[in-house]
């Protein structure tokens, strides 16, 4: 099965490390790496590492695509991105692993020209030829409407192709309407669109439940430490996973989709998703960059994690009106 990833806002990771961060002050880094990222990019990078085929598409900067040519060569990725004028964004990651925190400043992306929206959904629609699974993550850069979010994933539909939607704002809830197969926002991200009343899981997994009745096979709540909630509609569960040194929060959201996706492909039952795709969440906050360990680490600690049902009696929710 083949998967392509859409990133419309990707962005060069300057991660810097530096033990015990304070603002308004000298602080003095100990290192820095530079990584292709953006959340499509970190999707499909996991997705490599798993040993999945995958492509990656959408809009890259013409005048640095090199460090991700060069990664998307090292993970053996399809590159079908379409080239823009202009140098692709710099975001930056400070870390301080001494304290597990991380801060980032992310600058905005290149406005596409004229036509490159055109020539992305031509490739889109080439590859939905043979290409199962679309997943479309990341903000939009400036330009794009919102109306291109449920528009691409009603495009990807009538070609009977699953659409997996990792965005946020005005974007998630446009993105909705459209019944994508699967979506993964977090607390913040549920909020920012008012479908989270209230706090406590009971709340959370009502609002899981409401995306599935807005027509979502599976809705994926991330909540960091206190798990992830998931849902398909007939059953609900509650992953927590266990405690581990966090060396960077930088992905852990795109591990779990891609995650989600390796369970799905597979055919996994929904309580083994939610074990997988923490699994990867997990084994991206023990890493800095999209990188997995091998499978049988994968295994293990996905065999750690605790899974639970929630009681769908507390999360009961009114018929959403289609």
């Amino acid at each position: 099965m083949k998967i392509a990833t859409i990133t419309l806002n990707p962005a060069i990771d300057q991660t810097v490390f530096v033990d015990h961060f304070q603002p308004n002050t000298v602080n003095r880094a100990r290192a820095m790496q530079r990584d292709a990222g953006g959340k499509g990019v970190n999707v499909a990078s996991f997705l490599a590492d798993y040993g999945l085929t995958v492509t990656a598409t959408g809009l890259l900067g013409a005048e640095n695509p090199h460090i991700f040519e060069r990664h998307f060569a090292a993970k053996r990725i399809n590159d079908r991105f379409v080239r823009v004028p202009g140098a692709t964004r710099i975001g930056v990651k400070i870390v301080d692993e001494a304290n597990q925190q991380t801060t980032d400043i992310n600058l905005p992306g290149l406005p596409p020209p004229p036509g490159a929206l055109d020539d992305l959904l031509t490739v889109i629609d080439e590859l939905a030829v043979d290409h199962e699974w679309f997943v479309l993550a990341g903000k939009l850069p400036p330009g794009v409407p919102v109306e291109f979010v449920p528009e691409l994933v009603a495009r990807l539909r009538a070609y009977h192709r699953a659409v997996a939607l990792d965005v946020s704002g005005p974007a998630l809830a446009a993105g909705l309407a459209a019944q994508p197969s699967l979506v993964k926002p977090n607390l913040d991200e549920l909020r920012q669109i008012d479908l989270l009343a209230g706090e406590g899981i009971e709340a959370v997994a009502a609002a899981a439940r409401q995306i599935n009745q807005m027509g979502v096979a599976l809705a994926i709540v991330s909540m960091g430490a206190q798990g992830a909630i998931f849902s398909d509609g007939a059953n609900l569960l509650h992953a927590v996973p266990p405690p581990i040194t966090v060396k960077s929060t930088v992905g852990a959201g795109d591990a779990m989709v891609a995650g989600a996706i390796a369970g799905l492909v597979e055919g996994l039952s929904l309580e083994e998703i939610a074990r997988r795709a923490t699994a990867f969440s997990l084994a991206a906050l023990a890493a800095i960059g999209a990188h997995l360990p091998p499978r049988a680490e994968l295994i293990a600690l996905a065999a750690r994690v605790s899974v639970s049902v929630v009681d769908p009696a507390v999360t009961a929710v009114p018929p959403v009106d289609q």
